[in-house]
């Protein structure tokens, strides 16, 4: 039965109750829209599933933060505001819909140096502008004196970053570190000698899609899709 029953995150304990409740009341009030408030109701408790994950170890490796698709790999300068170099890094997006797990994951084993949480808008996440325009919440990584970055941003239907952490604290890799609810984006920043080991459209599962090696040497990697 544990295997076939996913677990679901406790920040989704509010969201259905509420479901249940108004399921009950809607289905007193003619039970058609019972079914609908039902079906709804088993969608926030897939939403807010929490799977266990199998997390690969090693110094340099940087996993997935999150379920989604690799929707951006560019070259980018850091936000002002966050401790990083203030030069060119890899930035490295993964978008998350609605049907993603939307727990947040460390990419890399080590010491938060800074969390810093900006209001903002509610673009598209998929938009690059949103990056800078939307509401976001940022953390530094330190991880074997290398800092990177990783960014949760809200999206159209994103509402509320949940952080589980604060400064000072010590991750490992694949350690659970947030939420968004509910479709959102994250931009995870590296060093430009970081070997990226993903391509667009690649789907990436958090805690366990190698994202990213600091320490590799091997040739870039060339994909095709299809």
């Amino acid at each position: 039965m544990r295997r076939i029953l996913v677990p679901i995150h406790r920040e989704g304990y509010p969201y259905i109750l509420i479901g249940l409740v108004a399921t009950i009341l809607l289905s007193l009030l003619w039970s058609p829209l019972g079914w609908i408030g039902g079906i709804l109701t088993v969608w926030v408790c897939y939403f807010f599933r929490d799977p266990p994950r199998v997390t690969p170890i090693r110094d340099g490796l940087v996993v997935s933060p999150a379920d989604g698709r690799v929707s951006l790999i560019t070259t980018a300068v850091p936000p002002a505001d966050l401790d990083l170099p203030q030069e060119p890094m890899t930035r490295i997006s993964v978008f998350m819909n609605v049907f993603d797990c939307h727990v947040n994951r460390s990419p890399v084993a080590g010491r938060i140096t800074q969390i810093l949480y900006t209001p903002g808008l509610f673009l598209n996440a998929e938009l690059d502008k949103a990056s800078e325009d939307n509401e976001r919440n940022a953390l530094v990584i330190e991880s074997a004196g290398v800092k990177i970055g990783v960014v949760q941003i809200a999206g159209l239907v994103a509402r509320r970053i949940v952080s589980f952490v604060k400064t000072g604290d010590s991750l490992g890799a694949g350690e659970r570190f947030g939420l968004i609810r509910f479709g959102s984006r994250l931009d995870i920043y590296v060093p430009l000698s970081t070997q990226v080991l993903v391509g667009l459209g690649q789907m990436a599962v958090a805690g366990e899609t190698v994202l990213a090696d600091l320490t590799a040497n091997e040739p870039a990697r060339q994909f095709r899709a299809g």
